[in-house]
């Protein structure tokens, strides 16, 4: 096995990050989804070298169910939660691209939505500390931070299983998140 890095897990490197030794290591019943199916992920961060860009399914999963910034690990109280990354968008934007089975039924196409994939919410620290490190985030057109809205969309994101298998079902890989602006 690789020795740990000399990358911190949480000021060099992402918590949510996965690393070169985290292999996929099947589907099974998973604490971060109340027990469903879930592609299962080796856990050891800070070994071999970090794979960026590459979220770990079972941390990423845990930061948006708990609200742990994905930066530094760490639960994000409101009042400072912040997205680097969020677009803004309607319900009617995710309904034209198929994705209005997560939206409540009774939202109007109109409502504003801020878009804000894979990533849960960081501490403003953390996420201006990234935007300074990233040379992702740097490059992005849109570097203003948002603050991370007070209420959300949790959308569950499903492999299907090899064709053939038997028994087999969809397994979640990791969460969606969908910020709702009040009317």
């Amino acid at each position: 096995m690789p020795p740990e890095s000399r990358l911190q897990v949480g000021i060099d490197v992402p918590w949510v990050t996965s690393w070169s030794e985290e292999a996929i290591s099947g589907v099974a019943a998973c604490p971060s989804v109340d027990g469903e199916l879930a592609i299962q992920q080796v856990e050891r961060p800070g070994v071999g070298r970090p794979l960026y860009s590459k979220n770990h399914l079972f941390r990423q999963r845990r930061s948006v169910r708990e609200m742990l910034c994905p930066m530094c690990g760490e639960a994000t109280p409101e009042g400072d939660r912040w997205t680097q990354t969020g677009q803004w968008t309607t319900a009617g934007h995710y309904r034209a691209h198929g994705l209005g089975g997560w939206l409540p039924a009774a939202m109007t196409d109109d409502q504003t939505l801020l878009g804000l994939g894979a990533v849960a919410p960081l501490h403003k620290a953390c996420a201006e500390r990234s935007l300074t490190q990233c040379p992702h985030l740097r490059s992005m057109a849109d570097k203003d931070l948002k603050p991370f809205p007070a209420a959300w969309i949790v959308a569950p994101m499903r492999v299907a299983p090899n064709p053939g298998a038997v028994g087999a079902r969809p397994a979640i890989t990791f969460l969606w998140l969908i910020g709702v602006q009040p009317s």
